[in-house]
């Protein structure tokens, strides 16, 4: 039985997404689609005032994922591998969380169509970290339109996030918690865990990491 081909990692903002997929598009020498989140011209301004741009945030976000998807589908799988850091579902989480009711209702009417026409990941990759963790995270890296973000919106996106993939059910999901695991700075584990991604086929696991020895 061959490996995953088309895998698909996602998270919280912060919580190393993108990092582990460009780890995995390198050794598996797969194509690397990720998100196009500083093009978005309305991001900065959302973070600064939610309410007034979220639907024009959402609406860029939304094209912007499905242009990417449909470029997908003129791949062939069969001879090609292929890495993301976002799947297209998880839309959703963030138009439930910031759009007005009328809003969302003309934001279901698009995405139900547009999401038909999406490709599914052979393995889903859920990167999970506490609050204060993807805080610390995204002060460190310093991008300038994060640096409107409050820990209260984080944390609710967080449970979003864990309230979505609780019930997530399009593709083997693997749900990998980031406080435990250094997989950017510790080579055995990230080997672990991409032998983990490649080879889970059925159902959600929550993956275990290999215990290292402390050195005193």
């Amino acid at each position: 039985m061959t490996d995953n081909r088309y895998v698909a990692v996602e998270g919280v903002i912060g919580v190393g997404k993108t990092s582990l997929a460009r780890l995995l598009a390198e050794r598996m020498q797969a194509k690397l689609i990720l998100e196009e989140v500083e093009e978005n011209p309305f991001l900065k301004d959302f973070y600064r005032d939610r309410q007034q741009f979220a639907f024009q945030t959402q609406m860029h976000f939304l094209f912007s994922r499905y242009q990417q998807q449909r470029s997908l589908r003129q791949m062939d799988l069969f001879s090609e591998r292929m890495v993301t850091d976002y799947v297209f579902p998880k839309d959703r989480i963030f138009a439930n969380l910031n759009l007005s009711e009328r809003e969302l209702v003309l934001y279901e009417k698009m995405v139900s169509w547009l999401e038909m026409d999406v490709m599914k990941p052979d393995v889903t990759v859920y990167l999970q970290a506490g609050t204060d963790t993807l805080m610390d995270r995204i002060s460190r890296r310093g991008r300038p339109y994060e640096r409107e973000i409050d820990r209260d919106y984080l944390h609710g996106l967080n449970e979003a996030y864990n309230h979505f993939f609780f019930h997530y059910n399009d593709s083997p999901l693997l749900v990998v918690n980031t406080d435990a695991i250094d997989f950017v700075n510790h080579s055995e584990d990230f080997d672990d865990l991409e032998r983990r991604i490649l080879t889970h086929r059925h159902g959600t696991v929550y993956y275990r990491p290999i215990e290292r020895e402390e050195i005193s």
